[in-house]
């Protein structure tokens, strides 16, 4: 925290403008004496200045604008220095190790912002909602790190651990007067109090499915027998003519993988080879690489041929595919062709097999006209997202898998609370229930913060941010 941190800001690659970022208490001195323009040292913040930068020699590197921040206010909370130049990566790491060469270290991956959270500036969660916001691929991925930025999350665990403070304290007071046998904490008050606690986090952590798959994108694979129309479902989805359409049966041999955005969210698709015993030995490796595609996914789009698939076969091959916890969407193609396929023949009293498939999840398709597209589409957004709507502007969603599981141990802690009320345990295993639960509550917000936890958090964000 003592030292000086330089990095480039800006994306690697040519471009019309790029930025260096300096922080620490001696980055203004570092600069001042290469920008001949103007004494930084005596400058105002938060002001740009334009002028030519130098080398030790006072050779011209580039004309630069340089903006000047005093502690505390920049972003990282210590006076800051930001180079914009021109975006050539030669003259990028000149300024680079202009600064280097003078004081300066290169910055760790996301020092800045760990910086900016030690000194204050933003909580753990909004911290990470910076890397979350700069790898935005959707409007909907945007509004939701946007709104962890400007403390949505944040707000609402703070205000879960101070209801839970108060109520901590009395019972922590309780035991300081153990002997006198006093109760200062209304125990209905507090089995009130987790309920509700209880119920928001559990509206939390339903969001999570949303704000995941918002966040990172579902993988969706499309399945089937060869020749039932797959590539054509996939070209549907892309509106393009990406996969290789023919009547020969087996001609994707590989996987091809696309993504498209549905309703705010991302699927990467992925076409795979047909499923049946291989001819050949590339046909057998695409059949393989089809399966491992499964088992890796989290929503199979099963299509099928209606005249050439009967029932029997159907349930083998989804039996074949099934995973726990996979969620299966079947798309009935070519229904030009058999217009009276139903649901029941298929999924009816003689289905045995080891998939729940409901009637909401059978799609009858002719996929090569689009027909019925936007069914699918509507039922591919309900199974990512679990029939949340998208999305409110005040509505807070988690979108952090540690942000999740923190929330899940804080309602295992409130569980016990509650056990230990009903069973009368004594005030100090309910005390230490409370504390458990607050610890987690705290480590999103970074409250309550190990080094390794901060490291593995900052340690995945892009250097210069």
């Amino acid at each position: 925290m003592q030292e000086t941190i330089v990095a480039i800001a800006t994306p690697s690659g040519e471009g019309a403008i790029g930025v260096v970022r300096l922080s620490g208490e001696g980055c203004i001195r570092i600069v001042d004496p290469f920008f001949p323009a103007r004494t930084l040292v005596q400058s105002e913040a938060r002001k740009a200045w334009f002028g030519i930068l130098t080398d030790e020699t006072g050779e011209a590197i580039d004309e630069v604008v340089i903006t000047l921040y005093r502690a505390p206010a920049s972003y990282t909370g210590e006076d800051a220095v930001e180079i914009s130049c021109h975006g050539s990566a030669y003259i990028l790491s000149r300024v680079v190790q202009l600064c280097l060469d003078h004081g300066a270290r290169m910055a760790q991956p996301g020092e800045f912002s760990q910086r900016a959270f030690l000194n204050g500036k933003l909580d753990l969660s909004q911290a990470e909602a910076v890397a979350d916001l700069i790898a935005s691929t959707s409007a909907a991925a945007h509004r939701i790190a946007l709104g962890q930025l400007r403390g949505g999350v944040s707000n609402e665990i703070g205000e879960l651990r101070q209801q839970l403070i108060h109520f901590a304290s009395l019972i922590e007071l309780e035991l300081d007067f153990a002997e006198e046998d006093v109760e200062f904490a209304d125990r209905n008050e507090l089995r009130e109090l987790v309920d509700r606690i209880r119920g928001r986090i559990e509206a939390l952590t339903t969001s999570f499915r949303l704000g995941n798959a918002i966040k990172l994108g579902v993988t969706t694979v499309i399945a089937g027998r060869p020749n039932a129309g797959k590539s054509t479902l996939l070209n549907a989805l892309l509106n393009e003519e990406r996969a290789i359409v023919s009547d020969i049966a087996g001609t994707t041999r590989d996987t091809i993988e696309e993504t498209v955005n549905i309703g705010g969210v991302t699927f990467r698709l992925v076409d795979t080879a047909g499923i049946r015993e291989a001819t050949d030995t590339i046909e057998a490796i695409g059949v393989e690489r089809a399966l491992e595609s499964v088992r890796t996914s989290q929503l199979l789009v099963y299509v099928f041929d209606v005249i050439e698939t009967d029932p029997e076969t159907l349930a083998a091959d989804l039996d074949r595919l099934w995973q726990q916890d996979l969620q299966l969407i079947i798309v009935a193609n070519k229904m030009d062709l058999n217009p009276y396929t139903k649901f029941e023949q298929y999924f009816g009293e003689t289905y045995t097999g080891k998939w729940q498939v409901e009637q909401e999840d059978f799609v009858p398709m002719i996929a090569s006209e689009k027909s019925n597209l936007g069914y699918l589409q509507e039922r591919l957004l309900a199974a990512a997202t679990g029939g949340t709507a998208l999305l409110d502007q005040q509505q807070v969603i988690l979108s952090n898998a540690r942000h999740y599981d923190a929330l899940r141990r804080a309602d295992e802690a409130l569980v016990r609370v509650l056990n230990g009320l009903a069973s009368g345990v004594s005030q100090d295993f309910v005390a230490m229930d409370i504390r458990q639960s607050l610890r987690e509550l705290g480590e999103i917000t970074g409250e309550i913060t190990t080094d390794d936890l901060l490291g593995n958090i900052f340690s995945s964000f892009c250097i210069g941010k």
